[in-house]
């Protein structure tokens, strides 16, 4: 009999174990609900890694929501006074030299914000990781010395910024400290990591981000955020073609 309620406590154990085991979708849930917001204010500044050498662009941003964003670049004096807005699925850019506001679509989207490493497409993305891809649990990694799930990321979105990602989720902090981004054709297409994070409004946010664009020569573009606000009160009018010019 004692032999009989050992076993029975020793399955009862186990599943309870079992019955805490996060999914995959819960951790793409939780990875999603640390960057939610009304509103976000952000202050960064770009390193841009080039062949001539490094140019740092500083700029200030707005978003609401996941689908409304309006930046301001503040330096250098080349780069001064140019604006982008992003409505939903729609970006304009005003660059003051030419005085003239231009739609960026189609083919556009692919092309590179300021010689980085980024595209204008990877300034729309607005995706949702629990809504656009399913997950697999691959297996588990280190990175910065972070206790990390690995994850498989499969678009089922048309929406879906990349067809495949790999990504490397912190298991405490649930972000994501190492992503490799895969056309559907198999092809390596970008590659980012989280340098350096840090902890505000009660949640853990990154620092200092490094991209790379695979498909071209260089030592990528450091994404440096200085400062973040959340939930602070914006302007209405910032989120119209009428700021731009502004």
């Amino acid at each position: 009999m004692k032999i009989f309620l050992i076993q029975i406590l020793i399955l009862f154990i186990i599943s309870e174990c079992a019955g805490q085991t996060i999914t995959a979708r819960q951790i793409l849930e939780r990875i999603d609900k640390n960057f939610e917001a009304e509103t976000v204010i952000s202050t960064s500044t770009m390193s841009i890694h080039g062949k001539r050498g490094t140019r740092n662009i500083k700029a200030k941003s707005y978003a609401r929501g996941s689908t409304d964003a309006f930046t301001e670049y503040l330096y250098p004096v080349r780069e001064k006074g140019t604006k982008m807005l992003k409505l939903d699925d729609q970006l304009w850019i005003y660059t003051p030299s030419a005085d003239r506001i231009i739609k960026i679509s189609g083919h556009m989207l692919r092309q590179s914000v300021m010689g980085s490493d980024l595209s204008y497409e990877d300034f729309m993305t607005n995706e949702s990781l629990e809504e656009d891809y399913k997950a697999v649990i691959s297996g588990q990694d280190t990175v910065n010395g972070r206790l990390c799930w690995v994850l498989e990321l499969t678009a089922v979105s048309d929406d879906a910024s990349y067809f495949r990602q790999e990504v490397r989720v912190d298991k405490e902090r649930f972000l994501i400290l190492q992503a490799s981004r895969f056309a559907r054709s198999g092809r390596l297409l970008k590659t980012t990591k989280i340098e350096d994070v840090f902890k505000t409004a009660g949640r853990w946010y990154p620092r200092k981000i490094t991209f790379k664009d695979e498909l071209k020569k260089g030592k990528g573009t450091e994404f440096y955020i200085e400062s973040v606000e959340f939930n602070k009160k914006i302007p209405a009018y910032l989120f119209s073609k009428a700021a731009l010019k502004k």
